[in-house]
C-alpha cells in the first residue's frame, strides 16, 4: 500500500467564479484522492487532500494551473498526517 499523506493547499490569484473549486473536485475524483476544496473571503481557494503521496502531490501540481479560466499567482502547500477523509467534496 502506498503510503497517504495530507496536503493544506492556499490557491492565491483569480481563482474565484471561473469553476476553480469544481475542477479541483473532478481532478481530486480522477486521482482518488479525499479532501475538500472552497473559497475564503479573501479572494483565495482553501483545499485539502488525502491520499496516495504521489497523488497528492500531482493534485498540488495541479493547482498551479487549476481551471481554464483561472490565473493563479501562488500556491503554498504544508504536508501533514492524514486525517481520514472519505470522498471530496466542494465546501461553502
Amino acid at each position: 500500500m502506498t503510503d497517504r499523506t495530507r496536503a493544506h493547499v492556499y490557491v492565491t490569484g483569480r481563482v474565484q467564479g471561473v469553476y476553480y473549486r469544481a475542477t479541483t473536485r473532478d481532478a481530486a475524483q480522477e486521482k482518488d484522492v479525499d479532501g475538500w476544496v472552497r473559497n475564503l473571503d479573501d479572494g483565495r481557494v482553501e483545499a485539502v487532500f488525502e491520499g496516495p503521496e504521489d497523488a497528492v502531490r500531482e493534485l498540488v501540481a495541479w493547482c498551479e494551473t487549476g481551471s481554464r479560466a483561472a490565473e493563479v499567482e501562488d500556491v503554498s502547500a504544508e504536508y501533514e498526517e492524514p486525517e481520514g477523509l472519505d470522498g471530496f467534496e466542494v465546501r461553502w
